[in-house]
Formats: structure tokens, sequence, C-alpha cells
């Protein structure tokens, strides 16, 4: 697998929460013997056993059941100690959810058929975050709770926790507490992680500016998730393949952040490669 990357023409990788414990072997030796090198790690990495596929929020930060909670806090604490282990400087993190419906779907789907600017989808939108913020104080409580303890960790261990930007409504920072978020969280440990296919799902979706969201956020940005979106939400395509306008996000990267492509599984190698190198065009090289 990491040969393969290293093929393609990268010299890092993210290892993903699709890593299976069999894969950690291999993954070591080749890391050891100089294949590649890793940039971050994206919890919970690698699966908990009895879990075969990519499952980042198995267990949440937010739940009100505390094995729950101490379950993700020991699966987190095994990714940190890979990420140790591979020399990676940072660990990309969800951070949970609110207990409500799911309003992101629906909503999608009333954008693709065209029925965004109509009374029925502002009504929808107006229930979904009444919902969250009647819900949220509860599971924020315990999601910053576990964080606190969670940093201590990293920061004994010299990695950065990435708090990535989510798609789905219901999950936590919400849009509009990122800034709050940062307040209360001022450790350099503690940093941004931008998902550009996220970012535009919620634009399209009406809830942020893709563009001013990512410069709000510029001062504790760390890093990438990079893919396209075809309207208005599937994601994971190929940058220059769909909505996304890469070029007004080019100011605010910089060669120290880490940039991760993020593309589905099944992509032709070309046009992997295209899309790598159109970003190169327009983010340049480093």
């Amino acid at each position: 697998m990491l040969e393969e990357i290293r093929d393609l023409g990268f010299d890092h990788a993210e290892l993903s929460h699709g890593i299976r414990l069999s894969l950690l072997p291999g993954v070591l030796t080749a890391v050891e013997n100089g294949v590649i090198k890793i940039s971050s790690l994206h919890n919970f990495c690698p699966l908990p056993i009895g879990i075969n596929h990519a499952s980042p929020n198995i267990f949440k930060f937010t739940s009100t059941d505390p094995r729950e909670r101490e379950n993700a806090y020991k699966h987190t604490l095994k990714t940190l100690e890979i990420a140790e282990r591979v020399k990676a400087t940072l660990v990309v993190l969800h951070m949970g959810c609110v207990e409500m419906k799911d309003f992101t779907d629906k909503l999608l789907e009333m954008v693709e058929q065209g029925q965004k600017d109509t009374p029925k989808y502002e009504k929808i939108c107006l229930e979904a975050q009444e919902k969250r913020e009647h819900r949220k104080e509860k599971h924020q409580y315990h999601a910053y709770e576990m964080l606190g303890r969670i940093e201590e960790q990293a920061t004994m261990r010299g990695i950065r926790l990435g708090i990535e930007n989510r798609e789905a409504l219901e999950e936590i920072p919400f849009e509009s507490d990122f800034h709050f978020f940062f307040k209360e969280f001022k450790s350099p440990t503690i940093c941004y992680w931008h998902d550009t296919g996220h970012a535009q799902i919620k634009e399209n979706l009406g809830f942020i500016d893709h563009v001013i969201h990512l410069e709000s956020m510029a001062d504790r940005l760390a890093g990438f998730h990079i893919h396209d979106v075809r309207f208005p939400g599937h994601d994971h395509c190929p940058p220059g393949t769909g909505s996304i306008a890469f070029p007004s996000l080019a100011r605010f990267v910089t060669p120290e952040h880490i940039k991760v492509f993020e593309l589905g599984p099944g992509l032709p190698k070309e046009d992997v490669l295209a899309g790598v190198q159109f970003i190169k065009r327009l983010w340049g090289n480093e």
C-alpha cells in the first residue's frame, strides 16, 4: 500500500482511520525501511479490534455513555502511540456530535432538486439550527473534557491535534462555534484542520462561505484534507473536477501546512495525478 503511494510520487502519507490492525506490522516495517514518511494519522488508527471498515465516529467524545467515552480515549491514545512511533507530527480528530436526526442528507437532496431558495428549505435549516443549539451543552461538555485529557497526552509526545471541520450539521464544533472553541483551547497543541470537501458542502447548504471560514481559521491552521466536490455533496473527487474554487484558497496556504489528498479509492491513477498537479499549479509544490 505505502509503496504504491510512494510510486505515485509522494514522499509522505497519512495513516487514515481505515488501517486494520493486521496491516500495522507491514506499515511499521515500511516506515522503518524508509519506503515513505508519515505526516499525520487520522483517529482511530489502527481500527479497533472487530471493526473492519473505516469508522472514525465509532466511539464519540460527545457520548453520554461513559464507557463509550473511555473507549474513545483508549483508542485515541493508541493512535497517539502509533503516531509517536512513526514520527508523525499531527493526529486529525473528529470531536463528536449532538444526538439528533440527520438533517444534512435531506437538505443536500433538496439542494440537488433546486429547492434551496424555498420556504420549506429555510424552515428545515432553522429547525436543524434550533435543535442542535438546544441539545449541544451536555455533548459539548463531554467532548471538551475528553479533549483536555487527550491534549495532555499529545503535548507529552510533541504531537499536535488537528480538529477537523465536518460536513454533517450535528457534528461539533458547529461552524458558528469554532472561534469560541479555540478561545477555550489556546494551547498550540490544539489546531485547526481544514477539509476542503466538508467546507464546500457546508457552503453548498448555505451554512458558511468557504473562503471566509478558512480565512477566520488561518491563524490556527495546521493542514488540509484536499478533495473536490461535485455539486452539491459528492466529495472525494480529484481537485479541479468539482465546484471548489481552489484558487481563492491559495492565499491561506503556506509551505508549513500539511497537505493530504483524500481521494476516492476507486479513482484511476491518471485522475489522481491530474488532481495533484492541479493543486501544485495553484498552491505551489511545497
